[in-house]
Parts: structure tokens; sequence; C-alpha cells
């Protein structure tokens, strides 16, 4: 599991190991928690270090790959598109290779719904043209290319799951979102509701119903149930295939702050600023094909509930 010590990737080594699978996190710690790795062997190493890969491959028998391992702000993929074409793309390449050497047969990326860019139409369904908006989502792009080509040419099998916003913490309390610096909304929204911050709308002149950006909330743990699920659907014998992993269901910044305040009982301090360059008004999910290949569900994913597991696992983090 490349990036298993991040946000996603170790709620996903949690839902493997829960079935019996041993996950072996690999990650460079750049942005990723050593203490998130509870559930199987970590390997300390870049994605870009192929002869460290390679060792770890062998040395654990594997047959399958998570590649969970990115950078994935959109604004700092704005300001420093190199950074991510280096890290998200070139160290990809670099991990196939590896991948391909070591004999690997399945690979799962970790792809997102900002290589849609914005869309005429919602909920977006996987036959929305790409056309990404920043370089995170062209990178995204390009790798989920890649990866086709590479499966054809290599045989191996592979899937791309096309999150949309991931968001919630494992209800066990075990696991959360922490992130330095931290951008994404209801940690930031929670943050202002424990009194230490205030939060910064981007933007209230979309075209949405109140002015701000609304996007598909879908709970961490059903999407770590999504990566056990389609590691049992490529063993299985299925073809490579893309998937969107969403609600269908939008909430805007307002809404996410609303929510808060329900949860929390506490007021949320904020304050409007400029736009955010590569934002779209609206991205929702249609994510019927996940629901018929896997028999996939968006388990937990009501806003409140989302909220809600958040903010037990902040106050149980940090201080109040």
């Amino acid at each position: 599991m490349t990036g298993g010590a991040g946000y996603i990737g170790s709620h996903a080594a949690k839902a493997l190991a829960l079935r019996g699978i041993i996950p072996v996190t690999y990650d460079s710690l750049v942005r990723g928690h050593r203490r998130a790795v509870r559930w199987g062997p970590f390997v300390e190493g870049d994605i870009g270090d192929k002869p460290r890969l390679l060792e770890t491959f062998r040395r654990y028998q594997i047959r399958a790959v998570f590649h969970f391992a990115g950078f994935a702000y959109v604004g700092e993929s704005v300001k420093h598109p190199g950074r991510y074409f280096e890290n998200n793309v070139t160290k990809s390449l670099a991990m196939l290779d590896a991948a391909v050497e070591a004999g690997v047969r399945h690979v799962i990326y970790s792809s997102s719904c900002a290589t849609y860019g914005a869309p005429a139409r919602m909920p977006i369904a996987e036959e929305t043209p790409q056309l990404p908006l920043n370089p995170y989502g062209e990178t995204k792009m390009i790798m989920e290319r890649a990866l086709r080509w590479y499966g054809d040419a290599h045989g191996f099998t592979w899937s791309t799951l096309r999150y949309f916003n991931a968001a919630g913490a494992d209800n066990d309390g075990e696991l959360g979102e922490e992130h330095f610096p931290e951008t994404h909304l209801i940690p930031l929204v929670l943050e202002a509701a424990s009194g230490r911050s205030t939060v910064e709308i981007l933007g209230d002149d979309y075209p949405t119903a109140d002015g701000t950006c609304v996007r598909d909330y879908v709970h961490v743990s059903a999407l770590a149930e999504a990566h056990v699920k389609t590691l049992n659907y490529l063993m299985e014998g299925g073809r490579p295939i893309s998937l969107n992993l969403g609600t269908g269901e939008g909430h805007s910044v307002r809404q996410v702050i609303e929510a808060v305040e329900k949860v929390t009982g506490r007021r949320v301090p904020f304050r409007v600023v400029s736009r955010r360059a590569g934002d779209p008004a609206v991205l929702v999910a249609d994510s019927s094909l996940a629901s018929k290949v896997l028999a996939w569900h968006p388990q937990f994913s009501d806003l409140e509930n989302i909220v809600r597991s958040a903010w037990k696992w902040h106050t149980k983090e940090v201080s109040l």
C-alpha cells in the first residue's frame, strides 16, 4: 500500500486487516503518519526509489498494489505544478515499473473527481469527458491512462477509483484526518468550532444556491470498503475498470458549516475571501456503476454522521 500511512490508505489498511488480509505499508512519511500504520509491516521509502520498491515487493511476495501515494492539494498544484508532475507522475511510473518487474498482478489506483474538471451536467458518470482544471487533476488523469497502457502491455489487471470528497473518521476512533497544512473543509470548520481559527469561504459568487462550492462528501470508511471490494473483484477475474466513489448528493460550504454548528453546538466563525484557482462550482458523483459491479454503497455518508465521526476524532486528538 503505497501511501498507506495517509488518511485514506490507513483506513483501507484497517479494512483489509479486518478481513484477514495483511497490508504492507510503503510510505515516505513526508505527508503520512507512522502512528497510522497499525495493521501490518511498514517500509519507509519513496515511491521513486525503484530498488527499494523491488526489494519490498519481493520480500513480501506482493501480488496486488494499492497506489495511494501522491500529493493532493489543488491550490499547491497550481502554484507548484512541477512538484506534482514529479511526484504524482514521474515517481508513480517508477512504482509501476517496479511492480511489473516484480510480477504484481493487480493495481488499484487512487484517482480523483478532479480529473473531470467542471462538467456541465450533474451527476458525473464515468464516461464524462476528463478535462482537468488544475495540475493535480491532470496528474491523476495522466496516471489513469498510463495504468491502462501498462496493463495492456504487461498483462496485469487494474482499477482506478475516482474519489469525490473523502471525509469523516474511523467509527472506532482509531484513525482520522491529519494533514499539515490542513486544507480540507470539514477539519478546518471543526478547528473554527473549537475556537482556534476562522474558516475562510473561498468565494461566495459561484452559480450555486447559496453562492458557495458544492461537493459530494463520502465517508472515508466507505471508501476503504470500496477498496476491499475492488481487490476481490480483480482477484476473481474482473476486467480493468474505472469507478466513481461518491454519494450522489452535494452539500455547499455553508451547509457544511451549518452541519458542524448543529453537531457541535458551537458557533463557527467565518469570513468570505476570493476564489481559489482551479475550483469547479459543483462536483457530485454518479456511483451507480460501483454499486452494480462491486455491490458497494456509501455507508456512514450522511453529512451529519460524517461530521460527528470527524468531531469525535478531533476532540480525542486535540485538547479543547
